[in-house]
């Protein structure tokens, strides 16, 4: 298990994945999408790449929005692991 990052280290993580934000012991981000099926295809791309990092986000599905959280619960806070997921799902969109 990794070890939850310092908050100094948080800030400077923050900074690779702008458009994440810190919500206590999470970073979250809502992305909206003009369909349904846009936010489901979206959602399944993100399976994939939980999949592959062996690192899975908090999903909430709210019609054509979607609202993901990541977390190392394990670590009760976050870790690089939750960093690197976040990077990889922002690869999605562009």
């Amino acid at each position: 298990m990794a070890d939850v990052l310092s908050t100094e280290e948080v800030r400077k993580q923050m900074k690779k994945v702008p458009e994440w934000e810190l919500e206590g012991k999470a970073i979250t981000k809502t992305i909206e999408f003009e369909t349904f099926s846009d936010a489901i295809d979206y959602v399944n791309g993100v399976a994939e790449i939980a999949e592959d990092h062996d690192h899975h986000p908090d999903i909430d599905i709210r019609y054509t929005k979607v609202l993901l959280s990541l977390t190392t619960h394990s670590a009760g806070g976050l870790t690089p692991a939750d960093f690197e997921a976040a990077a990889a799902i922002d690869s999605l969109e562009g």
